[in-house]
């Protein structure tokens, strides 16, 4: 009898794309990078809807498409088959067009090395959801679609200055803080109250472009900062400011570097520090993944030190709760700056989402986040040492890198050069996106590449940089 093909599907209830959708393109997936070989049988309906916990007939449907397209046969009595002969898929049919004539479709590639995004299936959506519907059953209308505080929930800010002061070593209150829609939201607002055109602010390079974009929208001058395996480099940031005189502000990630995930040593934070209060620029410090970290314990920020004088400092909970949850905050003790802020949320979003909020409270108060984050830790600390196993594997003699301490992500750099472009092009035709070095970089891009765990399987993963490795040789 044949061995039965072991489920490694991903259903994300968030996506606009139907259930039955998304477990038919996780066959089709399997099918395409081998793990399903032709003539592999698959699990009856029945079997495949309790260990996927949906409805049979959500299963049934799937499989009928599969079938319909020529991916399976059913015989009768005896199961569901891949076939033998598979059909052109619509990937396969869009090969022969060049790379400048097609679009750019997630549906298209089976492995996706992201930023470092985690893992939709173990975050506590389900909870998240009865919270929400008993926040909004609880209230009553009038007080749901009214305006709310443009800081935001004034219970939700006391909670995440509660965890800041207590796991981040920050000493701050619920009156310094601002709820927004996201990190990116929080990076627009402090760029466009802090900063003016003519003004500097020096940045990371490597780095995160959308932070940089949010900076040039308000007309500052990007000055970059070198990163080594201690962090920014502070002779770049001193030659800076004895060159420029509007340096106004300088962004940087010090807990796990994005994209190089190093982190910055305590005597450049001090360093950092003492700089900033000398020079009177502002540090916008991004925590992006303070809660993933596999050492002892996560570097505390800069502000926790209270001799710093000036900064902004913005987290998420999209990390946290759900990838699809954007929900950000900034922190500052610069009262006319959060002034500012508050004023421009209000006219950009004056409702605020306050029952999401409210929500998110809820399972801060009930234990349900601190549990996930008990899971969650232990969850990417495995997966991350199987990375590491596999890059030891298949990739030693190809590329350097250090072991992240956390985050969701490897930085590796080839021992040799190599055509960053033709490897996209032999990765995309085996259905596998990167993110070029040019994604991190300003004119000349970096060597190296974010190679992403977090959001893929361990099959992907293996498969992925397998794959990798034959196209680097």
């Amino acid at each position: 009898m044949l061995r039965p093909w072991k489920l490694e599907i991903r259903i994300d209830k968030e996506l606009d794309k139907a259930i039955y959708l998304q477990i038919a393109d996780g066959i089709i997936a399997d099918i395409q990078i081998g793990r399903l070989e032709a003539g592999s049988v698959l699990p009856g309906s029945r079997s495949m809807a309790v260990e996927l916990g949906v409805n049979r007939n959500t299963v049934v449907e799937a499989l009928n498409v599969l079938i319909n397209e020529e991916w399976l046969v059913s015989k009768e009595r005896k199961g569901t088959f891949v076939s033998a002969v598979l059909p052109v898929s619509k990937k396969q049919a869009t090969e022969a067009v060049p790379v400048q004539q097609q679009s750019v479709d997630s549906e298209y590639y089976q492995i996706r090395f992201d930023d470092g995004h985690p893992d939709s299936q173990i975050a506590p959506v389900a909870a998240l959801a009865r919270a929400y519907r008993q926040i909004f059953n609880r209230k009553s209308k009038w007080q749901m679609m009214g305006y709310t505080d443009e800081f935001g929930d004034v219970q939700f800010r006391k909670a995440i200055a509660n965890m800041l002061n207590h796991q981040r070593g920050m000493h701050i209150d619920e009156q310094q803080m601002c709820v927004t829609r996201g990190s990116q939201m929080a990076m627009y607002l402090t760029a466009q109250c802090l900063l003016s055109p003519n003004d500097y602010v020096m940045i990371e390079h490597p780095g995160y472009k959308p932070a940089w974009k949010a900076f040039e929208s308000s007309g500052a001058t990007l000055l970059t900062v070198g990163v080594d395996q201690d962090g920014l480099v502070i002779d770049d940031v001193l030659r800076h400011l004895n060159t420029y005189d509007r340096i106004k502000a300088i962004y940087i990630t010090p807990h796990h570097q994005y994209p190089t995930t190093v982190t910055l040593s305590l005597q450049r934070r001090l360093e950092l520090i003492r700089l900033s209060n000398a020079y009177r620029f502002t540090i916008i410090e991004d925590d992006y993944d303070n809660e993933f970290h596999f050492g002892y314990r996560p570097i505390l920020p800069l502000c926790s030190h209270l001799e710093l004088n000036n900064y902004v400092y913005i987290g998420t909970m999209s990390k946290v709760v759900a990838p699809a949850l954007r929900i950000g905050f900034l922190v500052t003790k610069n009262v006319a700056l959060l002034n500012k802020i508050g004023a421009l949320r209000k006219i950009i979003d004056v409702q605020g989402d306050t029952i999401m909020e409210q929500a998110v409270l809820q399972l801060i108060a009930d234990g349900t986040i601190k549990r996930h984050l008990k899971k969650a830790h232990a969850y990417y600390k495995d997966k991350r040492n199987f990375t590491n196993g596999l890059l030891v594997k298949h990739l030693k003699e190809k590329v350097d890198y250090v072991i992240p301490e956390g985050g969701m992500a490897f930085w590796i750099v080839p021992k040799s050069d190599v055509d960053w472009e033709g490897i996209d092009q032999q990765l995309r035709s085996k259905s596998i996106k990167i993110i070029l070095p040019e994604a991190y970089s300003i004119n000349e891009p970096v060597k190296g590449m974010r190679l992403s765990y977090g959001s893929l399987t361990k099959v992907q993963l293996e498969f992925g940089i397998v794959q990798l490795a034959e196209v680097l040789s």
